[in-house]
């Protein structure tokens, strides 16, 4: 099974509701039109996939200060041609983002949300699969060299330092705690 089939499956699958379902549809139709549409050369937008690293026995969650935009965000970022599933990616982008080599587990039950967001030309949009993973015990991050900061915050801290995508999949990641 190629990433793209990889991706049609996990779309199909997963069951987000109201909004979420529209962009599960949006995202169907985009791989629909764009066979290439995994990969960071397809200017219409490209599937990218990212994890929230969290931990929940401290009540916290690790965010890098990304380097290009300037803002606090999950661990995540484009599809490589190793990469052999949605999830594959998603914990790839985690381990390198955050330093933390081992022991990432993500949380059961498929991606927490999915989040479309424009992003500079030439490419139009970020389709972005986001996953939460949860850090083992004692796990030391370090920063890597697509990041300008990477820091633990508590989960009341994330809203004043994050967009409200952060904070909209911190929310769906407790929920689904």
């Amino acid at each position: 099974m190629s990433l793209y089939d990889d991706a049609v499956r996990v779309l199909k699958e997963y069951d987000g509701q109201g909004e979420q379902a529209g962009l599960r549809e949006v995202y169907l139709e985009h791989l629909a039109a764009h066979p290439d549409g995994m990969w960071k050369p397809c200017e219409a937008g490209h599937v990218t996939a990212s994890a929230l690293v969290i931990d929940p026995v401290r009540g916290r969650v690790l965010l890098t200060l990304h380097k290009k935009l300037g803002m606090w965000l999950q661990m995540g970022g484009h599809c490589e041609s190793d990469d052999r599933t949605v999830v594959d990616a998603a914990l790839r982008e985690a381990r390198e983002e955050s330093g933390i080599e081992t022991g990432l587990t993500l949380l059961p039950g498929g991606p927490v949300r999915l989040d479309r967001h424009p992003i500079p030309a030439p490419c139009n949009w970020h389709l972005d699969v986001q996953y939460a993973a949860l850090a083992p015990a004692g796990a030391e991050a370090a920063i890597s060299d697509e990041s300008l900061d990477l820091r633990w915050f508590a989960y009341d801290e994330v809203a004043a330092v994050a967009d409200d995508s952060v904070v909209r999949l911190l929310e769906a990641t407790r929920a689904r705690l």
